[in-house]
């Protein structure tokens, strides 16, 4: 890899979601504990923040079944950012008891704001503010923000009009997916949809605002990373929600039937995690259609996510080999079958166009010769996982001694226990093997994998951020396969043990990493 995502330089890095950082509003967001985070990031020796995607989730949360792959989740704009634009006042930010008592009423409440911003917004309009009849400096800045939303509105254009839409209709038909519209607006016929945009074009236009709020703001936050020396690690998952703009948008991108449902659906077979495998249920991609056109739906969704991180990690990367495809009818995953996938010329395409590929290949579970050789073709990392390594003997691939310096290690992911957790709960053979690989350290777990990590010939360790506070399960991220309670963890400053900065930066340094 070259340029700003250039994976040759040793360090480290922290795997800790947008949301789950420190603020009062009910879940993380873009502002002062962002940049918190980042300086603390750069005070422990840290070069790297790995986050999920940052979608606008259905209401199960699910950063990896999102209703856009472009775009940003709204209920991550910082409102005191607003505040201080003069489009909300102190007191519109102000929350009462009820509003606070759940996360998802924090949503609603986040989600009325931004209604009072846009119409605060558009209240500032060039001309709407000048008493003595000649313009002020508000009057500039109102104008200024105009132009620059007008700006981000045609740069984008190519996904923000349908995603717009497609969520401007969606509240329409009260959240009903869209292949349960009436058919004019499911089948996007021209008429249809003309008068659906004259109908809903303000909240249309409120919904476009949101965006351009998020990746205004989320550029101001990657900014303040490159003064930190912070480099940030996006999330791309492989397949796509179901309900969400792009498949609504480029239906034929997908295998759907005439009404728009799937015929076949994505998952994976039996593994570590699920004995019946994962039927995630999204659609599947016509790979035909993709490649006719050259590739262009993935280049333009690429490009749109390098707009907002260094390099990216692609979710399921075996699935560019071979996919696992169930039958819609299907229960569980285990009645999926294995279909090839073109990914050599896919990821031709994105070297073409982006030059070296900006991507870390998820190369867990199932892996065969084919999926090693792609990924080693095109040179990406892959994954290293060390609650992986030692549940059998010295040829297991993760551990230490078998790292390979173009890899990313982690203690654990988003989908794995924390290592105190899983620790807690190993067989005694297992714990037995691990205390004897790492030499019966006197650290208290999670610290002896943490240092392996940091210690691996892997250019790049990552560690969750519920391990550097050593936490239990209880603060699991994600459990897979299992649909409630996930994606809530989140952390408190307070939890930071005083010198935690200087014990990491030192590792950091004694490791190589800094």
């Amino acid at each position: 890899m070259s340029g700003e995502g250039d994976l040759a330089q040793r360090r480290s890095g922290v795997l800790v979601h947008l949301s789950s950082l420190p603020g009062e509003r009910g879940n993380g967001d873009l502002g002062r504990h962002a940049r918190d985070f980042i300086d603390w990031l750069a005070r422990s020796g840290f070069t790297i923040w790995q986050m999920l995607p940052l979608g606008p989730t259905h209401d199960d949360l699910c950063p990896y079944q999102c209703l856009s792959v472009h775009a940003g989740d709204p209920g991550f704009i910082d409102l005191d950012a607003l505040v201080d634009a003069g489009y909300l006042n102190a007191q519109q930010l102000r929350m009462n008891a009820t509003e606070a008592a759940s996360r998802e009423s924090l949503r609603a409440w986040r989600q009325r704001c931004l209604q009072e911003a846009y119409a605060g917004f558009m209240a500032r309009d060039q001309g709407d503010q000048g008493d003595q009849g000649r313009p002020g400096d508000q009057d500039e800045q109102a104008a200024a923000a105009h132009r620059a939303l007008a700006t981000f509105r045609e740069q984008h254009r190519h996904w923000l009009e349908d995603y717009a839409l497609y969520m401007a209709l969606r509240c329409e038909q009260q959240s009903a997916p869209w292949w349960e519209w009436p058919a004019p607006l499911r089948d996007r016929q021209p008429e249809a949809l003309d008068a659906a945009r004259e109908r809903l074009a303000e909240a249309i236009g409120q919904i476009v605002f949101e965006q351009y709020l998020f990746f205004e703001q989320w550029a101001a936050l990657r900014d303040h990373a490159r003064t930190q020396g912070v480099q940030l690690f996006g999330d791309m998952p492989i397949f796509v929600a179901h309900d969400s703009a792009e498949v609504w948008a480029h239906r034929d991108c997908f295998d759907l039937n005439a009404d728009g449902h799937p015929q076949t659906v994505a998952g994976v077979p039996p593994d570590y995690f699920s004995a019946d495998g994962q039927r995630w249920g999204n659609p599947h991609y016509d790979w035909q259609q993709m490649a006719a056109d050259g590739f262009r739906w993935w280049l333009e969704r690429l490009a749109t996510q390098l707009e907002l991180f260094d390099f990216l990690r692609l979710d399921h990367f075996r699935g560019l080999a071979a996919y696992w495809s169930i039958p819609v009818t299907a229960a569980t995953a285990r009645d999926g079958h294995w279909v090839p996938a073109p990914g050599d010329e896919l990821l031709e395409a994105i070297r073409a166009r982006f030059g070296a590929i900006p991507l870390v290949a998820e190369d867990l579970g199932v892996i065969t010769d084919d999926v090693v050789a792609l990924r080693e073709r095109y040179a990406l990392p892959g994954m290293k996982v060390l609650q992986f390594a030692f549940d059998s003997d010295a040829a297991n691939p993760y551990l230490p001694h078998r790292h390979e310096p173009a890899s990313v290690v982690y203690t654990g992911t988003h989908d794995n226990d924390t290592t105190l957790g899983w620790y807690q709960q190993l067989d005694a053979h297992v714990s037995e093997r691990l205390h004897a690989y790492l030499g019966y350290p006197q650290e208290p777990m999670p610290w002896p994998l943490i240092r392996s990590a940091l210690a691996s010939v892997a250019t790049m360790a990552v560690v969750p951020m519920q391990d550097l506070l050593a936490l239990d399960s209880t603060h699991r991220m994600n459990v897979p396969g299992v649909a409630e309670g996930n994606w809530r963890w989140r952390f408190e400053w307070e939890w930071l043990p005083a010198g935690l900065d200087e014990q990491l930066l030192a590792m950091n340094r004694l490791y190589g990493r800094c």
